[in-house]
């Protein structure tokens, strides 16, 4: 069926002052439109920690859903599983280069309100947007810091690619972004990053130099129309100025534009270049804030999920401008992925010609989102952060354990049979009365500014008897060898619905009183309390209980 007629012309209007882009260097305008009038497909990749992408394939086919490799994605993917191998207790020991890590599935799929979602086996994420990351070219050993972190897509990606090792710095400006970000690396268990909470265009210098920074800046987020379509609705706050790039590309193609689409688009208050000129100042400030902290000869990546060059080229070209010959546009380029160039002529300024190395993906070009990715390079002669500055690091005032931390620990592997090698290459430590947080052996975040979190919070003990938190469950169950409990369909939907249940004897003959860990299809779900009588308490975290199978 075709779209409303009405709505094809409010966003005709809306985005009108893109037209002569289309007309010099891009195809296909119908198409562009078309597909934002289409909702997208959902996108997910599987978890290398916790699963080999062909068995998270499998366990979405028996759902009866049709999951498709991404193979634009996969060699990425492939090296970041390669790197994992033997790290993750339920990954595949010797991932295959073939197996497909990251999936398209169908339009509306709710991959969120599903159980391997829940257990931490799978992360949703526009395709265009795990693209940053792999630009950003990490490896393990570098200080790595994600400027914007929120809501923690990318910075599980860097993660990831850092093999769950050394130091990740994740900032974002908002406690509540903060605690969002913090619930998806415990549900999928990244051990290496500290998250901080910084106005990022003033983070400060006392963190020290990093080998890579992403700035994926706040924007106006024109690429997630199809996600959003709301941000085109007309009665909204007037934006100033909405045509000026209508009349550039009337200067163009005269008559192209009616003027009446130059009138509606005053009315839209998601979008327009009022708006995007109001982000362009933060924007600007991000990636300065980046090349400053940047050390000589690291990498920067800059993306926005929008199309406006007022957020996209033109603050590249003004930080380029800056820095005078100090910072260097790499070219960019992704096999089987069909992109854009950068636009080197906007609203009558002229840029570098280098500036067409920006990478711009055009929804309609590969049936995605819209974005903007721009990889730079700080020249080994540039200034900065003095990086023979030693950096004060924060263990050294806050990573340890108390004197009875040790008797939590003994009593945590007893009670499921943990192995000594379940904390290999990681550490505990107390952050907070509340317990013990769990990190990578070799995480060294600064002192300033000072952490939010570090780590995973992994085990309380300020209560009787002491728990283990659902994300520490998620990424220790593997291991465990006592009171464990399979579930089955039926009872896995109920224990993340949180409803109260009776097991059959033989599922918990092996099983006292007492808190347990169940699973489902051998993948750990999370903690119950098994009672005397026989009844099992689901403590499944009441801000997850919307995910259920099939729900």
């Amino acid at each position: 069926m075709n779209p409303p007629s009405t709505a094809r012309t409010d966003l005709e209007a809306a985005l009108g002052r893109y037209r002569c882009l289309f007309d010099q260097q891009v195809d296909d305008w119908d198409g562009f439109i078309e597909t934002l009038l289409r909702p997208p497909p959902t996108w997910i990749w599987a978890n290398p920690l916790r699963i080999d992408g062909s068995r998270l394939r499998a366990l979405i086919a028996a759902e009866g859903i049709g999951a498709e490799p991404v193979p634009w994605l996969q060699p990425w993917w492939s090296s970041v599983a390669r790197r994992l191998a033997g790290i993750g207790f339920e990954a595949a020991p010797e991932p295959a280069a073939a197996s497909p890590i990251a999936l398209r599935l169908p339009a509306g799929f709710k991959a969120g309100q599903r159980w391997w979602y829940c257990a931490g086996l799978a992360h949703a994420q526009e395709a265009v947007s795990q693209l940053p990351v792999m630009l950003l070219d990490v490896a393990p050993g570098q200080r790595v810091l994600d400027l914007c972190a929120a809501p923690g897509g990318k910075t599980a990606q860097l993660a990831l690619a850092l093999g769950n090792r050394g130091t990740l710095l994740a900032n974002d400006f908002a406690v509540e972004r903060i605690a969002a970000l913090q619930g998806n690396l415990d549900r999928l268990g990244v051990l290496n990053c500290s998250t901080t909470r910084c106005d990022g265009g003033n983070y400060p210098a006392a963190a020290g130099a990093f080998d890579r920074i992403l700035v994926d800046a706040p924007c106006s987020s024109e690429g997630t129309l199809r996600r959003n379509p709301s941000l085109v609705q007309p009665g909204g706050r007037g934006e100033t100025g909405a045509g000026e790039g209508a009349g550039e590309c009337v200067g163009i193609r005269a008559g192209s534009i009616d003027r009446r689409r130059v009138d509606r688009a005053r009315a839209y208050a998601g979008i327009g270049p009022e708006r995007s000129r109001r982000m362009a100042g933060r924007q600007r400030a991000l990636l300065r804030k980046a090349v400053q902290l940047c050390r000589p000869g690291g990498r920067i990546v800059y993306s926005t999920c929008t199309f406006a060059p007022e957020e996209n080229e033109l603050i590249v070209a003004d930080i380029l401008d800056e820095h005078n010959g100090h910072l260097e546009l790499l070219p960019c380029e992704v096999p089987g992925l069909v992109t854009g160039a950068g636009v080197t002529r906007w609203q009558g300024r002229q840029l570098d010609p280098s500036l067409a190395r920006c990478l711009r993906l055009w929804p309609q070009a590969n049936d995605t989102g819209g974005f903007f990715i721009a990889v730079l390079e700080k020249s080994t002669q540039a200034s900065g952060v003095d990086d023979r500055a030693p950096v004060q690091p924060r263990h050294r005032h806050g990573f340890q354990l108390e004197a009875d931390d040790d008797g939590w620990l003994r009593q945590l592997c007893d009670h499921y049979g943990l192995p000594a090698s379940a904390w290999s290459n990681r550490r505990f430590h107390r952050q907070t009365r509340r317990g013990l947080h769990l990190v990578a052996a070799d995480h060294c975040p600064p002192a300033s500014p000072s952490p939010q979190g570090s780590g995973l919070f992994a085990y309380r003990t300020n209560i009787r008897p002491p728990k283990l938190t659902t994300g520490a469950a998620l990424l220790l169950g593997a291991a465990a060898t006592r009171q464990i409990l399979e579930l089955s369909g039926e009872q896995r939907d109920r224990y993340l619905r949180r409803e109260p249940m009776r097991p059959d004897p033989e599922q918990i003959a092996d099983c006292r009183p007492g808190q347990i860990l169940v699973r489902h299809r051998g993948c750990t779900l999370g903690v119950a309390v098994l009672h005397r009588s026989g009844a099992l308490e689901s403590l499944f975290p009441s801000r997850w209980s919307g995910c259920t199978a099939g729900a």
